[in-house]
C-alpha cells in the first residue's frame, strides 16, 4: 500500500508581520513532525500575508519575505514543505517553495493570475510557465496556487496527466456567502476529472475588508471529501492519503488513456525527485476529527466576528465603542463586537435627543444589561440647541429639513470620535448595506468611525442575523422589541425609514439585482418588481457613490461588496 501522510497548516497570517507569520509556520512544522507528516503545506503567500498589495513595490518587503523562507528551510529536516511566498527573479512571482530536508528543492510560479473582483495580481506578478511534478516518498505530487485549480484544463490537469497522483493547491480564497459550497463542488470535480487526490489548503483570517474562511479540504480520486479544516479558525488538518487507490482507479478508467492534457505548450513539465525514501517506522495515529460545517446565516455571523476581531487586534486596538440607538443595526454590531472581543472591551454610548423615544432608550439599556458592557450616556439636546441658535440667522426663512436632522447625526459622530481620541478606542459604525447603497447615511455623522462591521449586510439579513444570534443562546440577547420595531433614525418626530425608502423586503432584492448582478432598471422591472421602487432605488444608488467613497472599510460577505469589488466613477451621467 502506497500512502502519504499530508498535513495542511490553515494559519491566520497578517500582511507584513514576517516575525509573527514565520513563528506560526515554524510551530506548525514542529507539530506536523510530531504527527509523522510526510508533506506539510501552507497557504498562498504565507510568509508575507495576503493580499500584500502595493507593499510588493517595496524592495525591503520582498527581502524580508525571502528571509522568512530561509528560516523555514533551516527547520525543515525530515519533512517536505510547500510554502507560499514572493519569489524575486527578473521580476516577482506569486510562488510556492518546495522545501525538503533542509534544502530548497524547487519553486513553482503561479500561472493564472486573477484580475477581477477584489484581485489585482496582474498589477504585481509575472506569469509562471512550468508545471513541475515532484516525487515525494515515492508519490507524484503536483503543486499549484489558488486560481490555477479553478481552470478545468489548467495546471492541475496537466500535472495529473504527467504523473501527479496528488494535487496540492495552496490558496488564499476570500469568503462570501455561498462560495464555500461552490468551491467544494469545483474541487471535487477537479479531483474526479483528473483521477487525482486534491488537497486544497486555504488561508484563514481577516485582512482589511476580506475574510478568508479556511475550510481547507482533501478529496479522493473519485471526488469524495475525505478531510476538512475548520471554518473561520486556525487548524492543522492531517490525513493519510491512499495513493494506491489512485493507481487502481486510473487502471479502470479508459478516459485516462485517451485524453491529451491541454495547455502543454504553456506549461513545461519538470519532474523533480524530492525523496524516494519512505520511513518504515510506524506513524502516530491521526487524531479523529469531526468538523461541523456552518450554514447560513451562521457562517455569515462567524465571518463577521472573525473579521471584527482580526481588524481590531491586527491594527493594535483593544477596545471599541459603538453608538447605541436602541435600533437593530447598532444592537447587532454590539453583539458581534462582544463575541469578537469580550464584553470588557466594548463600550456603548447612548446619545438621546428630543426625538429619541422612551422605548429606544430602554431597549438600549436592556441590551447593555444583557451584554454586560459599559454604557456612557451623553444627551445631545443642549449641543443641538446651540447649533440651532448659531444657525438661526443664516437659516432664517428656510423650512426645517434634512439639514437639522443631519446636525444631530454629526453631533453624535463628533462625540464618538472625541471619546475615541481621548481613550484610544476604535469607533465601530453601524450602517448596513441597504443604507450604504441608497445613501441613507450622514457623512461625518453615523458614517464617522474606523470600521464598518455590517457595511455589506443588507437590512433584511440584519434581522435574520439578530434572530439567529438569539437562537444560539436560546435567550433574547437582542431584545425582541428591538427586532420587531419599525426601523427609524429618530431625527424628527414620528420618523420611520419607510418615509424615505421603500420597505426593506422590497428594496433589498432590487439592490441585489442592481448592485451585485448589474441588471438594468428595465431588466429588474421585467422581473415583476414595481417600476417606481426600481427607478427610485437605482437613482439613490447612483447618486450616493460619493458617500461610499468616504466610508470606513467594512467586512465583505456578499458576492459583490462596495469598494474594491465594485468600482464606479463618482462623476458620470450614465443612468440605468
Amino acid at each position: 500500500m502506497r500512502t502519504l501522510r499530508i498535513g495542511m497548516a490553515q494559519i491566520n497570517t497578517t500582511v507584513g508581520d514576517f516575525n509573527g507569520n514565520t513563528e506560526k509556520i515554524l510551530n506548525a512544522i514542529t507539530e506536523a513532525k510530531s504527527l509523522g507528516v510526510d508533506l506539510l503545506t501552507f497557504p498562498e503567500l504565507a510568509t508575507c500575508g495576503y493580499p500584500p498589495e502595493d507593499l510588493l513595490f517595496k524592495p525591503q518587503f520582498i527581502k524580508e519575505n525571502l528571509k522568512s523562507v530561509e528560516k523555514v528551510i533551516d527547520q525543515s529536516s525530515g519533512i517536505t514543505i510547500v510554502l507560499g511566498f514572493v519569489d524575486a527573479k527578473e521580476d516577482i512571482y506569486n510562488a510556492a517553495a518546495v522545501i525538503h530536508d533542509g534544502k530548497l528543492v524547487s519553486i513553482y510560479h503561479k500561472i493564472y493570475l486573477p484580475n477581477y473582483g477584489v484581485f489585482d495580481e496582474d498589477r504585481y506578478f509575472h506569469v509562471g510557465t512550468e508545471c513541475p511534478v515532484y516525487i515525494v516518498a515515492g508519490v507524484g505530487i503536483g503543486v499549484n496556487i489558488c486560481e490555477d485549480i479553478w481552470y478545468e484544463a489548467g495546471p492541475a490537469t496537466v500535472q495529473a496527466y504527467s504523473g501527479a497522483e496528488v494535487i496540492v493547491n495552496i490558496s488564499a480564497s476570500p469568503y462570501h456567502f455561498g462560495k464555500g459550497n461552490f468551491r467544494e463542488r469545483m474541487l471535487g470535480t477537479r479531483a474526479s476529472d483528473s483521477v487525482s487526490i486534491v488537497a486544497h489548503n486555504n488561508l484563514v483570517g481577516g485582512q482589511d475588508e476580506l475574510i478568508f474562511d479556511g475550510n481547507s479540504m482533501v478529496f479522493d480520486e473519485k471526488g469524495r471529501l475525505i478531510a476538512r479544516g475548520k471554518q473561520f479558525e486556525e487548524d492543522l488538518i492531517v490525513a493519510d492519503l491512499d495513493v494506491e487507490s489512485v493507481f487502481r482507479t486510473r487502471l479502470h478508467d479508459s478516459r485516462w488513456r485517451k485524453i491529451t492534457p491541454l495547455d502543454e505548450k504553456k506549461c513545461h513539465i519538470v519532474k523533480i525527485a524530492v525523496s524516494e525514501a519512505v520511513d518504515g517506522s510506524p506513524k502516530p495515529q491521526v487524531p479523529h476529527r469531526t468538523v461541523e460545517v456552518r450554514n447560513l446565516p451562521g457562517e455569515i455571523y462567524d465571518a463577521l466576528v472573525l473579521g471584527t476581531r482580526d481588524y481590531i487586534h491586527k491594527n493594535g486596538f483593544d477596545k471599541v465603542l459603538i453608538g447605541l440607538s436602541g435600533g437593530i443595526d447598532s444592537s447587532l454590531v454590539a453583539v458581534i463586537a462582544v463575541d469578537a472581543l469580550g464584553a470588557s472591551n466594548v463600550v456603548g454610548v447612548a446619545m438621546p435627543s428630543r426625538y429619541s423615544s422612551l422605548g429606544s432608550t430602554s431597549d438600549a439599556e436592556l441590551l447593555v444589561q444583557n451584554l454586560g458592557i459599559r454604557l456612557i450616556t451623553i444627551p445631545i439636546e443642549r449641543i443641538f440647541q446651540a447649533y440651532l441658535e448659531e444657525l438661526a440667522a443664516p437659516f432664517e426663512g428656510a423650512e426645517p429639513n434634512v439639514a437639522e436632522e443631519n446636525i444631530q447625526a454629526r453631533i453624535r459622530g463628533n462625540i464618538l470620535m472625541a471619546l475615541s481620541n481621548k481613550f484610544g478606542w476604535l469607533v465601530l459604525t453601524t450602517g448596513n448595506k441597504s443604507e450604504m447603497a441608497t445613501g441613507y447615511t450622514t457623512l461625518y455623522g453615523d458614517m464617522a468611525g474606523g470600521f464598518a462591521v455590517i457595511k455589506d449586510v443588507p437590512k433584511t439579513r440584519v434581522f435574520e442575523l439578530a434572530r439567529y444570534r438569539n437562537e444560539v443562546d436560546e435567550f433574547e440577547l437582542i431584545p425582541l422589541a428591538i427586532i420587531e420595531k419599525a426601523p427609524s433614525a429618530e431625527l424628527r418626530p414620528e420618523q420611520k425609514d419607510s418615509d424615505s425608502l421603500p420597505p426593506y423586503d422590497l428594496l433589498d432584492p432590487v439592490l441585489t439585482a442592481y448592485v451585485e448582478d448589474d441588471k438594468s432598471v428595465e431588466q429588474i422591472i421585467a422581473l415583476g418588481i414595481d417600476q417606481e421602487i426600481v427607478q427610485r432605488a437605482a437613482r439613490l444608488v447612483d447618486i450616493s457613490e460619493y458617500k461610499r467613497r468616504q466610508a470606513p472599510p467594512g467586512i465583505k460577505i456578499t458576492p459583490r461588496a462596495f469598494g474594491r469589488d465594485r468600482r464606479l466613477p463618482i462623476t458620470n451621467r450614465f443612468k440605468g
